[in-house]
């Protein structure tokens, strides 16, 4: 991918982001496989997730020479603090269903089985509660974040830029094609 193309590509999901944030219904996730770089990055957005025992949750931008992007710079320590997020950025391992409840990014860990049941329950007991309330609560939580998140997106798009460029991403790119370990050279 160029580096042009990438900063497009970026730029053109940024509205998606604040649209995520903005709009007054609760969003719920309901995740039933794996949630990976940008899939990780859209739960963070969402304001209730729910997922699979079989689920799991990897940061996985690193292994192909990129740094997070879809605002999970921004989100996951928020959600989790600095350090921890750190760890899952740079190391880029899987955490699981369980382990992502503890870490607090995800609400409920259910049985693979019963997802939908369950996803469709709490979208129920949602849809009971006061809209009003619901929608200017989450705009309260979110309000904070808009001013700061405007500018860490600029600095992704700048940061995926270099990585665009830099061999460590044709490396990554390459060996996740070739189901080989890469082989970064840190240029």
């Amino acid at each position: 991918m160029t580096t042009l193309k990438g900063r497009q590509r970026l730029q053109q999901s940024q509205p998606l982001i604040f649209k995520m944030l903005d709009i007054e219904k609760p969003i719920i996730a309901s995740v039933n496989g794996p949630a990976a770089g940008a899939g990780f990055s859209l739960v963070l957005l969402c304001d209730y997730v729910i997922a699979s025992e079989q689920s799991f949750f990897v940061q996985s931008f690193v292994h192909v020479g990129l740094v997070p992007d879809f605002a999970a710079l921004h989100f996951l320590p928020t959600l989790i603090g600095k350090q921890k997020a750190k760890e899952l950025m740079f190391l880029g391992e899987r955490v699981t269903a369980q382990e992502a409840e503890q870490l607090g990014i995800v609400n409920r860990v259910v049985a693979h089985d019963s997802l939908q049941e369950e996803t469709y329950e709490v979208a129920k007991r949602l849809a009971s509660k006061s809209p009003v309330s619901i929608g200017l609560t989450k705009k309260l939580l979110n309000s904070h974040m808009n001013r700061d998140l405007k500018t860490l997106l600029e600095l992704e798009a700048s940061a995926q830029d270099l990585c665009f460029q830099s061999d460590d991403f044709k490396e990554g790119v390459s060996a996740f094609f070739e189901k080989r370990q890469p082989e970064f050279k840190g240029m």
